[in-house]
């Protein structure tokens, strides 16, 4: 009698973890999420086109990945606007700030940057227009692998690299306003 309890409660757990097991594969799970923290809501001048403009620190918190990918973006610009894209980052719980615009990084970090909707190789700060404020995107992504994608590259290669190789994510948000 227990028998005929046991059998169909251990079939269907195994098919569960088939199931489980083809949908990790498949990228189609729930990723875990990461913590970002900026230390600020809203982005302090001198990340901007008015101060310095220079990348800030970017604290991550739960990391378990090969490679890091930040991708900082302005959905409220006309059409869109890229600030920053660098990925190959090695594991760190703390992406310095002041990361120099070179294509290849080697120091505070190893990193390879691509192109920002202005044309440029890094960083390139927050400079909203006046009027409502704008909403900036810090996107961190905690990859399988380091990519093989070129200093230089674009933000849709940039993406199209990370496909398939994303197992976490994780974003902060600050505003700009004048």
């Amino acid at each position: 009698m227990k028998l005929r309890i046991l059998l169909p409660a251990i079939m269907v757990a195994f098919a569960f973890s088939i199931l489980y097991v083809t949908a990790v594969q498949a990228g189609e799970t729930d990723m875990k999420n990461l913590e970002v923290n900026l230390g600020f809501t809203q982005v302090p001048d001198e990340y901007t086109c008015e101060g310095r403009d220079i990348s800030p620190e970017i604290g991550i918190q739960g990391l378990n990945a090969t490679s890091i990918a930040i991708i900082l973006d302005d959905p409220d610009a006309v059409g869109g606007f890229t600030h920053w894209t660098i990925w190959n980052i090695p594991p760190m719980a703390v992406i310095p700030g002041a990361i120099p615009r070179n294509a290849t990084v080697k120091k505070p970090i190893s990193a390879l940057q691509g192109m920002t909707s202005a044309g440029e190789v890094g960083y390139t700060g927050p400079c909203p227009p006046p009027g409502k404020p704008h909403r900036y995107f810090f996107r961190v992504f905690g990859l399988d692998r380091m990519l093989d994608l070129r200093p230089g590259a674009s933000r849709q290669d940039l993406e199209k690299a990370m496909q398939g190789h994303v197992l976490q994510q994780g974003e902060a948000m600050a505003t700009l306003g004048r």
